[in-house]
């Protein structure tokens, strides 16, 4: 692959935000737009089941004003299948779905779920969706998607942003390499994502066979204090030092 690596920004808790008092503001399909100006490479959006945050009305919206390609991550449900047949975004990240949990708590067990999905992941690619699978930096996870014919996996980083230690982190860092180094070898696109922040990016970023980066609680997070398009930019300056070897 090139030596770039292209940065996603999820608005999901823009509309939290906006969920949290009702009505209109902010809107998340406002925030694409910044988030577009300020150099991102895709948006991503979760329209979860129990629609928490991103509505149904957004996803219409945003099929109707983006410009960059919509990355639609969604529960491996009839339901979610439906709705994104019929607006065929760019992309589908499958993901594990609590309706009790507060955000995704760790990968898709696409290995365990795996009937369950081939079906999902053919239909979706039939459509001309491009089908990833959020799964966790395990090689059989990693076997089970390239099996499935999902061209692209996204890696969860979670426990190499939540660690406790310098040498837990080191730890999980080596198997997100590993793994993808292994997704390569698969013929899979890989991408990463999930709690990463200014502090956690750069490795990740440094890591050569990662195609792209989801992020969005840490960039809404920081936009209250410094506004939506400086957080992304300094998120974009960071992760491009980290491919340029700066670390």
């Amino acid at each position: 692959m090139t030596n770039g690596i292209r940065l996603g920004v999820n608005i999901d808790h823009v509309a939290t935000v906006r969920n949290a008092r009702g009505g209109r503001h902010p809107d998340p399909v406002r925030a694409a737009q910044v988030a577009t100006e300020a150099g991102a490479d895709g948006i991503t959006a979760h329209l979860r089941e129990d629609r928490r945050h991103i509505r149904d009305d957004d996803i219409e919206r945003l099929m109707e004003t983006l410009t960059l390609p919509l990355n639609f991550e969604m529960a491996a449900t009839a339901e979610m299948v439906g709705i994104a047949l019929r607006h065929k975004p760019h992309a589908c990240c499958l993901v594990p779905e609590k309706r009790e949990e507060r955000t995704t708590e760790g990968g898709l067990d696409a290995a365990g779920g795996f009937e369950h999905l081939k079906p999902i992941v053919h239909d979706l690619g039939a459509a001309g969706i491009r089908v990833s699978l959020f799964i966790e930096a395990d090689a059989r996870q990693l076997k089970a998607a390239a099996d499935l014919g999902a061209p692209v996996v996204e890696l969860h980083t979670g426990s190499y942003c939540d660690a406790e230690s310098e040498t837990e982190r080191a730890r999980e860092l080596e198997r997100i390499i590993t793994a993808a180094a292994e997704a390569e070898s698969l013929g899979l696109e890989c991408h990463a994502g999930h709690g990463l922040t200014y502090a956690t990016v750069k490795p990740i970023a440094a890591i050569p066979t990662i195609a792209e980066l989801n992020i969005g609680h840490f960039l809404v997070g920081e936009a209250i204090f410094g506004g939506l398009p400086e957080a992304i930019r300094g998120m974009r300056a960071l992760m491009d030092e980290a491919r340029a070897g700066v670390l």
